[in-house]
């Protein structure tokens, strides 16, 4: 076979060694538009994984390659003033022009030909005279442009601004550091090697403050030289190529087209602050040998197929820890009002692939120093020798203290009576309350009978309804410490069949359902009326009768729903709420009558209690509500007096485009949280501990909704 190898990268370089080395027969031709001596780059960072499977694929060049690196297992964080260190990380690195080297080296001895300072103008011209040709030419593929319409690149440019630089401080470890001036948050990604690599980022502002725009490059390094300079000491920055870029982030549908296949790079990137580019590059071209070796040769597209199969999922996996990465360092401002240790954490576990449990393996001393931590600061003691980790810490809010940070957040069930709570409803509280969870919530309570869902929800309209809650409460009170009620008025979503006989399936004969406007839920709902002055009076009476009767019913915290579609909701959203007097049209208009009813409640409950709010993050539609009205939302709540912010999303209207995302939640609940310096409750579907640890460790969220599994909250 005649394989051209466009690209003399560290991916196009290794492909050929494997598949020289698999099939001695074959002509392999590549071609680098630099000199052999070109020496472009800095340090590369490897993990014990990749090395693994660089040795199963090529010894010689995994015993090479280890050979030239420098290990180093702690990372440090340089913030506010403090210096923290985590160990058990296990990087290796070397420089790039070195790695390029031991490949250029290797190839020879395979008898691939190198064709150097070659610019590879027309791709097509190689894929009619070879039988394969690897796009492996980097961000910038001319092999990717040539064939645009087959792969369909999307390529989206991030918000931050850095640039690469190296100097010959040796840098032992992989250190972080996060440095403000009167320009702005800097950050600095640096890790050893034969010369250490030394990467500044910021955002877009920082960088015209600082006027780098219109700085050459003697002036830009000596800019950075004296503002880290305690950490440079006497030794200069360096730089191969002075350019200040925004991070790419390259998809393509397709990563192969007839006899051309792309890999690195042209294919696909993943920010460098998960240190991942040449590993996924290497990685593509141990999977492309692994399916010549699985496929017979001779059919190319089965081949090609089945390397990316093979490469997609682990090649997906990377590509969502490195934008959740990249976001963190794009926001990084975010978490300035965070303790550095707290910090530390946050950024140590910011992508998801490690998380609390996985550092107590790595570094249980330092798991250690930072659950003391968190207990000290959560209990306002003095530190001790030993500390709970932070699920299992108190949180205060007003003068309700809850233990731990789980919830038990349950969904509406049906098996009520004209509002007055089943057997079954009732106890499920008091069975909850046994299960230790910091705060067990009750299922959304109707305020009014025509508040409903469905016949079966209950509600704390009538003293007997608070009554028969009065004696639930008085139970679970004997198990744990705070109970809350979710208030809430089902608005054009009422009237409906129990779920178990479908999702807001109508009543033939329901009740006459009140709404923003005059707007029906689904096709086949009943078309609600738009309330008038009277409606709104009526309704806002009832929020603040139910008020009262929970707090004699003797709940300690209570929820305010104004999500999922619901009344108060309704009104938040622009897809429902289509009003054109003081409750509708500006986003100041439509949260009007939400914070009218929050404000009645407010001063009817009592204020040693906490109030919360059950609120959408986005609507999940084009047009609804965004995130940045729940940030507008949650700071007027803040300022009327909401304790806690329960995120939610979706389910405005039937039709929503779900994120069906294991960590969605929890990142809308980190934003409104540090964005807006107010507690969260984050509601993504947690079932262990680990997942509560790492949460409210990083201060993703305050308060956890739960869901072990061995407990049914939602039965």
């Amino acid at each position: 076979m005649k394989v051209s190898v466009i690209g003399g990268g560290p991916g196009g370089l290794y492909a050929s060694v494997l598949l020289a080395n698999t099939y001695p027969d074959w002509e392999i031709d590549v071609y680098d538009r630099d000199p052999a001596d070109n020496t472009y780059g800095w340090g590369i960072v490897f993990s014990d994984s990749t090395l693994g499977r660089l040795r199963e694929a090529d010894y010689r060049t995994h015993e090479r390659i280890t050979d030239a690196f420098t290990k180093w297992d702690p990372i440090d964080i340089y913030y506010g003033g403090e210096y923290i260190r985590c160990r058990g990380h296990s990087f290796a690195g070397l420089m790039r022009a070195r790695l390029k080297d031991i490949l250029r080296e290797r190839c020879a001895e395979l008898g691939v030909t190198m064709h150097w300072e070659h610019t590879v103008k027309d791709p097509k011209a190689h894929a009619e005279e070879a039988d394969l040709v690897i796009g492996a030419d980097g961000l910038n593929s001319t092999t990717r442009e040539t064939y645009e319409e087959a792969f369909k690149p999307r390529v989206t440019m991030g918000s931050a601004k850095f640039a690469w630089f190296g100097t010959e401080k040796p840098f032992d470890v992989f250190t972080f550091i996060f440095r403000e001036n009167e320009h702005g948050l800097w950050r600095v990604h640096a890790y050893p090697g034969h010369k250490s690599t030394f990467i500044v980022e910021c955002t877009e502002e920082t960088y015209e403050n600082a006027g780098l725009d219109e700085m050459g490059e003697e002036e830009g390094l000596a800019y950075f030289e004296e503002l880290f300079a305690d950490h440079l000491g006497s030794y200069n920055l360096e730089s191969k190529l002075y350019q200040w870029r925004n991070f790419p982030l390259v998809k393509c549908r397709t990563w192969s087209h007839e006899n051309v296949v792309l890999l690195g790079d042209a294919a696909h990137t993943a920010h460098f602050s998960v240190g991942s580019g040449t590993k996924m590059a290497m990685e593509d071209a141990i999977a492309l040998q692994e399916a010549f070796i699985e496929k017979d040769a001779s059919d190319l597209e089965s081949v090609l197929n089945w390397y990316e199969k093979e490469r997609r999922d682990p090649v997906n996996r990377i590509q969502e820890a490195a934008r959740t990465s990249r976001k963190y360092f794009e926001t990084t401002e975010r978490f300035t009002d965070l303790e550095p240790e707290r910090f530390a954490f946050n950024l140590l576990t910011r992508s998801g692939r490690i998380t609390y449990d996985e550092l107590k393996i790595r570094d249980d001393r330092y798991a250690d120093r930072f659950d003391r931590w968190f207990a000290s600061h959560a209990t306002g003691e003095a530190r001790r020798t030993v500390a709970r980790p932070p699920m299992f810490q108190p949180l205060d809010l007003r003068e309700v203290t809850v233990e731990n940070r789980t919830v038990f957040l349950p969904g509406p069930s049906s098996e009520g009576t004209t509002g007055l709570p089943g057997d079954r409803q009732r106890a499920r509280l008091v069975d909850l309350a046994s299960e230790g969870a910091g705060v067990v919530m009750t299922e959304p309570l109707a305020v009014s009978e025509r508040g409903r869902l469905h016949p079966g929800t209950p509600g704390i309209y009538t003293d007997e309804h608070a009554d028969s809650w009065t004696d639930a409460v008085s139970a679970a009170k004997e198990h744990t410490g705070t109970l809350g009620a979710e208030l809430f008025h089902a608005g054009r979503r009422g009237a409906t069949q129990p779920r178990d006989r479908g999702l807001d399936r109508p009543l033939s004969d329901g009740w006459e359902l009140l709404a923003p406007s005059a707007k029906p839920y689904t096709r086949r709902s009943q078309t609600p009326t738009a309330m008038n002055e009277t409606d709104l009076e009526t309704v806002r009476e009832a929020f603040v009768d139910a008020t009262a009767r929970a707090d004699e019913a003797g709940f300690d915290l209570l929820q305010l729903n104004m999500a999922h579609g619901y009344l108060l909701g309704s009104f938040l959203s622009p897809l429902t709420n289509e009003r054109e007097d003081a409750y509708g049209g500006s986003f100041e208009e439509r949260v009007t009558y939400p914070l009218e009813v929050f404000d009645a409640i407010r001063e009817t409950w009592p204020d040693e209690k906490p109030l919360t709010v059950k609120l959408n993050a986005t609507d999940w539609r084009p047009g609804g509500f965004t995130l940045g009205d729940a940030f507008r939302t949650g700071r007027h709540l803040d300022e009327h007096g909401c304790d806690l912010l329960c995120v939610v999303a979706g389910q405005t209207t039937p039709n929503d485009r779900s994120k069906f995302d294991s960590q969605v939640l929890e990142r809308y609940s980190e934003q409104i949280r540090n964005e807006l310096g107010v507690p969260t409750m984050s509601t993504n579907y947690i079932t262990t501990t680990d997942d509560v640890n790492s949460q409210v460790g990083r201060a993703s969220a305050d308060l956890c909704a739960w869901h072990p599994p061995d407990v049914d909250v939602h039965y």
